[in-house]
């Protein structure tokens, strides 16, 4: 008996002592799995949340917010002061309020806008700021200027163009255009492999592929014979307008049109039908896709572009002989 109570003396403490720590295993793994648990519960809501707001954001934002008048009006208000007190005799082509005017209302319709600029000048950062979420590229012949202006303005895009033609070349340059050697300066083709020497192809290649919503033709330097001048840029201007791949019109601006050069190129490949208004020395165009193969960029009857053939030499005469 004493064997046996011993026995189960020795057998039933072991029992308790087993007891316990089988209990106390649930107990410590419950206070290790609760901090997981609620760990991620949290994580798991934070990320549900902000996948559903940024979804909802993008649902329901439109894809540009427009600037509130008030900031709009000035941006140009400040930027007519700036342009008033700068020196004449530094900055030649400084836009007048006047002009400054008739491109923002185009850069202020519902967007998102792909603005491409020839020139830097002055008004160049108000025109990307008036381009609110929109796309802005900016082409200058100054490569120091254009990569100071992508350093000075986030959101920019600058590239540096080299250009081919001079101011002294324009009668040569428009007589191939409208002569024999037209058939390689047709409106509706790819630039990129263009034997025109008028057309700009040596730009980074996604340019060519941009529908362009605004133009705006402030640059190259034209004011000497051996400047750049800017015929290239009107030419290229205009193919790309009529080029473009989803239809509808384009807002071409020229400044300084008041000179020879810019007029005569602008009439002979933006054309006049298309001129909507001139404001002070800025010229201002709608041109339109062209879906008709040809090699003329203006729509003109057999009769007027005879006339206008025979004529056109004679206004490239007129063109002084030292260049603008």
């Amino acid at each position: 008996m004493k064997l046996s109570n011993t026995k189960l003396i020795l057998l039933h403490p072991s029992l308790h002592r087993q007891s316990p720590i089988h209990s106390s295993l649930p107990r410590r793994l419950w206070l290790l799995l609760f901090p997981i648990f609620f760990t991620l519960a949290f994580t798991l809501t934070r990320l549900t949340t902000t996948t559903t707001s940024s979804s909802s954001s993008t649902a329901v934002a439109p894809a540009r917010t427009a600037l509130p008048p008030s900031v709009s009006a000035a941006l140009l208000h400040y930027a007519s002061i700036a342009d008033a007190a700068a020196p004449n005799t530094t900055r030649p082509s400084t836009m007048t309020p006047n002009e400054l005017a008739a491109i923002s209302s185009a850069l202020l319709r519902p967007g998102p806008l792909n603005v491409l600029i020839f020139g830097i000048a002055h008004e160049t950062a108000l025109f990307h700021a008036l381009n609110h979420r929109g796309r802005t590229v900016v082409l200058d012949e100054n490569e120091y200027a254009a990569s100071k202006l992508e350093q000075q303005f986030e959101g920019i895009e600058a590239y540096d163009v080299l250009y081919t033609t001079r101011v002294s070349e324009t009668r040569a340059l428009l007589k191939e255009a409208i002569g024999p050697a037209k058939a390689h300066c047709r409106p509706v083709q790819n630039l990129l492999y263009s034997e025109c020497r008028l057309a700009l192809n040596g730009l980074p290649n996604h340019i060519y592929d941009v529908d362009w919503d605004v133009i705006l033709i402030d640059g190259p330097h034209g004011y000497s014979p051996t400047s750049p001048g800017r015929m290239s840029a009107i030419f290229t201007a205009a193919v790309l307008a009529q080029s473009k791949k989803a239809g509808g019109k384009t807002d071409v601006f020229v400044h300084d049109f008041s000179r020879e050069v810019e007029r005569v190129g602008s009439e002979e490949f933006l054309c006049r039908e298309n001129m909507v208004e001139t404001v002070d020395g800025l010229a201002h165009f709608m041109v339109e896709r062209n879906v008709k193969s040809g090699f003329d960029f203006c729509q003109r009857t057999k009769a007027s572009s005879s006339s206008s053939s025979s004529s056109s030499p004679s206004s490239i005469t007129k063109l002084p002989q030292s260049g603008l």
